[in-house]
């Protein structure tokens, strides 16, 4: 596996991680934990160096099952998760709270649940407007300092917030919903990750599945645990549009003789040395077909076919739903 730096720090990871969120949250029904712990294992064996979770992932199943597959090859790995949500006691996510306290807090019982003794790359969820940025990226700054984290990130937040936390505490990385059919950090965000020397790592790098092909015209996401079925983007009409996405990238992956996943994932890489995606995969053989993108080399031409089938298609809804587009700092 190839690796990337994210950030001016040495923080040097693979190419591709792999986003755990979907194991048990988020996308449908939770993995068998059994399968789930093989693949994360499988994934570590194959060179994948760089595993996200979040205490919000559940709440909290998730950071369980990385930290017990991960704990084998724990000094082998780089464990990421957030902070930044307000969990009540029925484990609801009832809103934000990134002050300082509650951070400190949050990170002990997250080392808890990793089994580890420090997390590689701590996020900020989402920003607490209720709570000034510098006064998070202290508190990060004071954890580094007593060796519980190692590198801060920031989830989804705007160029200023990203100025604001660099200057109190550097930030090795943010992490943005980014793909082929997602392309708003190329605006927002990718001027101030070359200023200021930080890595992108990209979540829903294949669309929540949609960029991999094996979503079909006729597919219900109605299960209670399936954030999709909540997205405009998936709803059966702009699915129905949205099939010209698919369509080319199966046609231009059969030329080339690799898969769908596999130009979107290379199309990632191709456009920053320190862009690093981050699919998930709920089997074996997703990793198979993800991974295998670290090697696959889109040529000029190929970037530019790329470009100009997706600037004549007019992708229909919005990728998230309004309550977690809300949620988004700009």
């Amino acid at each position: 596996m190839q690796k990337r730096k994210l950030g001016n720090d040495g923080l040097e990871v693979s190419a591709i991680g792999l986003g755990c969120m979907g194991l048990s949250f988020g996308l449908g029904p939770a993995a068998d934990k059994k399968e789930a712990i093989g693949v994360i294992r499988s994934a570590a064996e194959r060179g994948v160096t760089l595993f996200d979770t979040a205490e919000g992932y559940g709440p909290f199943i998730n950071e369980e099952l990385v930290g017990e597959a991960l704990q084998p090859v724990r000094d082998q790995i780089l464990i990421c998760t957030k902070f930044g949500f307000k969990i009540n006691e029925k484990k609801e996510t009832v809103g934000l709270d990134s002050r300082p306290a509650h951070i400190r807090e949050v990170v002990d019982a997250s080392l808890k649940r990793l089994r580890t003794d420090r997390i590689d790359l701590l996020y900020q969820h989402r920003v607490d407007p209720a709570v000034p940025m510098e006064d998070v990226a202290g508190a990060v700054k004071e954890l580094i300092g007593q060796g519980k984290v190692k590198h801060f990130g920031l989830s989804e937040a705007s160029a200023a917030s990203i100025r604001k936390a660099h200057a109190v505490q550097p930030v090795a990385a943010i992490q943005d919903h980014y793909s082929l059919w997602m392309r708003e950090p190329e605006q927002t965000k990718f001027s101030v990750c070359e200023e200021l020397g930080i890595g992108l790592v990209a979540w829903g790098p294949l669309g929540q599945g949609f960029l991999t092909g094996a979503i079909t015209r006729d597919m219900k996401f109605d299960d209670p645990n399936d954030l999709r079925k909540h997205f405009p983007r998936f709803t059966p009409d702009a699915l129905e549009a949205n099939f010209k996405v698919v369509d080319f990238l199966k046609g231009l992956a059969a030329r080339k003789g690799i898969t769908p996943a596999q130009i979107a994932l290379a199309w990632l890489l191709a456009q920053k040395p320190w862009i690093v995606p981050i699919p998930g995969g709920t089997k074996v053989a997703h990793l198979d077909d993800n991974l295998a993108a670290a090697s696959v080399e889109l040529t000029g031409e190929d970037l530019r076919e790329i470009d100009n089938a997706f600037a004549t298609i007019d992708i229909k809804g919005a990728p998230l739903s309004e309550g977690l587009d809300a949620a988004i700092d700009r």
